[in-house]
């Protein structure tokens, strides 16, 4: 088993109002953002810290489910195999919010639901240059 099964891998700020968000943690943690395009012409907005990469931010406004959804943070744990994930969360009472997809260069991705009522990412993260 990989030893960041289980860990906390990425977290995202899913927001109605990128720019107030972007204000907020501007003064209060220091991050400086980039952009990347997305498929379909989404920005996704990635906080810098100390030089790297600490979390994202997306405009949930305009997007199936975001209507009249408040703004959430959404966190995704790193597990071996995502497949194996979404049915092993099924089995133990969660549900599937969305069906495991892949993302170029960041991994592939399931989002669940566990039977409290809290949803998660679960994430097998693409392997990085260094780790091949």
């Amino acid at each position: 088993m990989d030893d960041t099964h289980g860990t906390v891998h990425w977290t995202e700020l899913m927001t109605r109002d990128v720019g107030a968000a972007k204000a907020f943690y501007e003064k209060v943690c220091g991050w400086s953002f980039d952009q990347v395009e997305m498929e379909g012409g989404l920005i996704y907005h990635v906080a810098m810290a100390h030089g790297r990469p600490v979390t994202g931010l997306m405009d949930i406004a305009g997007e199936p489910g975001g209507e009249g959804r408040s703004s959430y943070w959404l966190s995704y744990i790193a597990v071996d195999d995502v497949d194996t994930a979404a049915r092993n969360a099924k089995a133990a009472g969660g549900t599937v919010k969305r069906a495991p997809w892949d993302v170029a260069g960041v991994g592939r991705i399931v989002l669940v639901t566990d039977p409290t009522g809290a949803d998660i990412g679960l994430m097998t993260p693409a392997e990085m240059p260094d780790q091949v």
